[in-house]
Parts: structure tokens; sequence; C-alpha cells
């Protein structure tokens, strides 16, 4: 099939089906990508591929085994990614033209902000001071955050020093910024169980990665202990190791929440995440051929051999006139991919025959053929039979 047959059998509704569905799956890649729910979807993925490759080879105990798994796999979903599912909702409603020109708003000016904070981390690591910022993104975080005093103050360094000085009421707690404002502080950040991300750290850094897990915030934390500067992004937490690194990465945030330039937006939509861009389209694209395409009715015919069965033990079977039958099948297309044509056969029965030549009409109740087909026409309709005394044996 050349490229315009392709197209034209796809269609319009096929391309935007395929292009609203490619931005749907890349949106679950990318929140997989930031959580730990993707080894659980990958574990329901080589479970499906399990049961595909059961009903190609005929496995009845596993087949149902499997059917009964999929009956409940809805409830297991809603149950396993609750939380995940209520985040996803949230983000789904704060991408509006609203919060994205609020968000624009907010964050003009951010040379200054860039340097009061940069200042006040290089100041709290060179002090051993504590302390935990977080910079909101574009997802609601308030759901994550327990506790906390609302401030809604201008983002300062003697601000930020009031709060996080030793002994203060917000010492143990994170400050949430958005913009130049501090919307909050002595706020309570959910805790990572990432073991592996937080050997050798503390309970500031576990709760710094615990958000950016589950949001696109971004985490500055100042350990007391080293004096030492980490950065939690996009579910993972590192320390510098550089000073110029914190307003370089500062800037790339900021600059992503509310990119410069139309171009430059556009330039980031086509480069952001390129491998789950293509990985959602592919895989789109192999849905809608085996869900969609696919699953159009398709007719194909075979010529099936006539097999007489149950005759009477004195009889045996001289000729069957004709010996073949034209059998006409309808079913989704992909049914006759998974079909093996040696299960399908056509079958008469002559308990009742006698000596001579016996005529059945075949129906559809003769044809034997894979769940999913359905015998659609039979030629000719009728077989002669023709059965003889058995010679008698020696």
């Amino acid at each position: 099939m050349d490229a315009m047959k392709i197209i034209e059998s796809v269609g319009i509704s096929g391309m935007l089906d395929i292009i609203i569905m490619s931005v749907i799956l890349y949106s679950v890649l990318v929140w997989f990508k930031r959580t730990r729910a993707a080894f659980v979807v990958i574990g329901m993925f080589i479970l499906g591929v399990g049961y595909l490759l059961a009903r190609q080879m005929d496995l009845a105990l596993t087949i149902s085994v499997f059917q009964g798994f999929f009956a409940i796999i809805l409830i297991a979903v809603v149950i396993i990614f609750q939380e995940e599912i209520k985040h996803l909702l949230e983000q789904l409603a704060s991408r509006s033209m609203i919060r994205n020109k609020r968000l624009r708003k907010i964050t003009l000016g951010t040379r200054r902000e860039i340097d009061i904070l940069v200042n006040s981390a290089r100041a709290f690591a060179r002090e051993r001071i504590g302390a935990i910022i977080v910079l909101r993104g574009r997802d609601p975080i308030g759901r994550q955050i327990d506790g906390g005093v609302d401030l809604n103050g201008e983002l300062s360094e003697a601000l930020l020093g009031s709060i996080f000085m030793p002994g203060s009421p917000g010492h143990d707690g994170a400050v949430i910024i958005e913009g130049a404002t501090i919307t909050a502080f002595a706020c309570y950040l959910p805790l990572s169980k990432n073991l592996r991300a937080l050997q050798k750290v503390g309970t500031r850094h576990a709760a710094a990665l615990g958000l950016v897990e589950r949001t696109d915030a971004l985490c500055i934390v100042i350990s007391e202990e080293r004096g030492t500067i980490s950065i939690a992004y996009n579910g993972a937490i590192s320390a510098l190791t550089s000073d110029d690194e914190l307003p370089r990465i500062l800037e790339a945030f900021y600059r992503e929440l509310d990119p410069p330039t139309t171009a430059r937006k556009w330039t980031g939509i086509l480069v952001k995440n390129r491998r789950e861009k293509v990985l959602a389209f592919a895989a789109t694209v192999v849905l809608w051929f085996f869900f969609v395409h696919e699953a159009r009715i398709d007719y194909r015919t075979y010529k099936l051999p006539v097999l007489a069965e149950d005759a009477p033990a004195e009889l045996m079977i001289k000729s069957i006139d004709p010996p073949e039958l034209e059998v006409t099948f309808s079913g989704p297309r992909r049914s006759f991919y998974f079909t093996d044509t040696s299960r399908i056969h056509l079958a008469v029965k002559l308990g009742d025959a006698r000596q001579g030549t016996v005529r059945r009409t075949i129906t559809r109740s003769n044809v034997f053929a894979p769940e999913g087909l359905y015998v659609e026409n039979i030629q000719p309709s009728q077989v002669a039979v023709l059965l003889g005394k058995r010679p008698p044996q020696p």
C-alpha cells in the first residue's frame, strides 16, 4: 500500500484521533517520568503482552486467569493510582489560558528574584543554616502541603533570613514562593520514599524530593550539617558543585515558565522531552492501527475440505462431491491476522446415514472457526457423500 492509500485510509478524523491521543499519551508519559508509578504500568503492560501471547498459543488456563485479572483492572488502577489521578486532574485544570497569563505576570523581573535567592542560599550555606525554598511551577501544590502560615510578603533577603533564623517558628519548615512573593512559610512537605536517592541526606532533602516527585516545583535545599546547596526538580535531587550552577538553574526554570519569545517557545515544544514525544506518537499510531483500522470488518473466503465424521462402523466413505467448499467469513481485520487457518474446518455428521448417496445441507453449524469470525456464505450449500459396505476383515 503506497503513502496516498495509507493517508486515504486514515482520513481526517483518523489524523485528529491520532494527534489528540498522542498529546494525552505524551502527558501521561511525562507524568510517569516524574513518579514511581511507571514500574506498575510497565508490569501491567507485560501482563497485557502475556495475555495476547496466551491467546495466540491457545493456552486455556492462562487465558482464564488473565481474563479474571482484567475484569478488576479498572478498580485496581483507581486504587493504585488514586493520588496520581488526583494530581493529573489538578494539572489539567491548572493548564488554562488564565493560569498562563497569571504566570506571565508573576515571572516578570525574575533577575531580581534570582539574585535574592542566590545570595540568600549562599549565605545560609556559609552560615550552616538549614532551609527549604520552594519555587512553585505551573502545578498546584496546596494539596501536597501541610500546615504553614500565610504571609504574602515581598521576596527579600532580609525576610528569608528572618524566617530561617535558628530558633524562629519557620526554621524547620519550607517557604513557598510565587514570582516575587513569599506566599507562606513554616510549611511541611510530603516525604519521598526513594531510599536510593536519599542515602546520606536528611529530612529536608526527603521533603523536597517528595514534593518534586508530585509536582513541577523547584526546591532549593540548604544542609545545616554540611553547608551544601542542593536542587530538587523533576523528580530528582542533586547537590551543586560550583557557584554558577544555582543562577543558571534558576534562569532555566523561570525561562521554562515564561519563554521570552514565541520562537523559543515553539523550539522548546519540539525539543523538550523529545523521546517521550516520539514514543507517544509511535505508540498511538500502533494502537490506532490495531484497535481502529484493524477493527474494521473484512471479508475473506477460504476453500475448506469437507470432512465426514461419525459414519456407521459397517460403512465406508467412497467419495464426497464436491470435496471442497468455499466459505466466506467476516470479522475484524485483526482477527484474521491472529487466526491459524489450520483451526478452521468443515465437518459433516453421518451418524444416521445408510448405504448409498447421502445428501447433506451445509449450515453455519457445520463450520468450526476461531472466535471473532462469522460465517457469511457457503458455496455450494450441499454435498453428496457416497457410502458403501466396508469389506469384511480377513
